[in-house]
């Protein structure tokens, strides 16, 4: 419960500190004459949209199994990952293209306090990001890696902007559309995440397969049972920030059916409580040869 507590805190945080982002940049940016930022504050109001649903998507993919969804509610995380991951790629594509406009666009030179105002930006994205990031690994959420790499695209850009203003303010206005061709750069970073998140939330809602690493623990686990004589086959799915798996675990074949049955559900038990990240695992009992 507390766990769920902290996510929705952080989650009102993000909203928090995108509205005041986006207020920041677009009065700063309008005061400076800097149209990168005016830009970048309107992103921004995008951005809350894309929190909205992703916080939303990943809380919402928490609730337990019911009548209707006894498997859970998992698929919703990674449908949000993807909206994530595609809300990322259109916003590499918006800035590429507002940027190759400004380059082929004479305008004037932002005002010398719109660099202090992207610095603090910065920092405050890149802060966000990380405690996002660090939730994500933690509960290895696509939708909230998503939610962290907007805020990082968001530091990125504003970072080429802050480079490119130095450097306007540095060499004058020949050098105005420096923070352009810096943010045509930082888009490319952000394409190639967006296609990433995009690609391994598809990987996980058509049950790909998942890191070896979590396979080989459960038939770590499951071969300590007692009465376990080999371990067949083990597959195992991801679903939001759970897994699924189905192990065929051999027996005495000299074993009566209750037996055996009383082994599966120890196999069964000792998993679950080894593994919290495991939501469930079927058991297939098969004579040991």
């Amino acid at each position: 419960m507390n766990g769920n507590r902290n996510l929705i805190g952080l989650g009102l945080l993000t909203l928090l500190f995108n509205v005041v982002l986006m207020v920041v940049k677009i009065v700063a940016g309008v005061i400076g004459h800097s149209t990168a930022l005016i830009a970048d504050g309107v992103e921004s109001a995008s951005d809350i949209l894309v929190s909205l649903v992703t916080w939303a998507g990943f809380y919402l993919s928490l609730r337990p199994p019911d009548r209707n969804h006894p498997f859970g509610h998992g698929r919703i995380e990674s449908l949000a990952g993807m909206f994530s991951g595609g809300a990322l790629v259109v916003a590499g594509v918006s800035i590429a293209v507002m940027s190759v406009h400004e380059i082929r666009t004479p305008h004037e030179g932002p005002a010398w306090f719109t660099l202090p105002v992207l610095l603090c930006v910065v920092a405050a994205k890149e802060f966000l990001a990380r405690r996002i990031q660090s939730v994500a690994d933690v509960n290895d959420s696509r939708a909230l890696e998503g939610d962290a790499w907007h805020h990082r695209s968001d530091a990125l850009t504003s970072g080429a902007a802050a480079v490119g203003i130095a450097i306007a303010l540095i060499g004058g206005e020949k050098y105005a559309a420096a923070d352009d061709y810096a943010a045509l750069v930082a888009c490319v970073i952000i394409l190639l995440n967006g296609g990433r998140i995009i690609s391994r939330s598809l990987h996980e809602n058509l049950d790909g397969r998942v890191d070896s690493d979590v396979s080989e623990k459960i038939v770590e686990e499951a071969a300590l049972v007692s009465g376990v004589e080999a371990l067949e086959k083990c597959v195992v799915r991801k679903s939001g920030v759970n897994y699924f798996a189905e192990l065929h675990v051999e027996v005495d074949p000299n074993l009566t059916v209750h037996e055996g049955h009383r082994i599966s559900h120890e196999v069964k038990d000792h998993l679950l409580a080894k593994m919290p990240q495991l939501e469930d695992v079927v058991i297939h009992i098969e004579p040991h040869e």
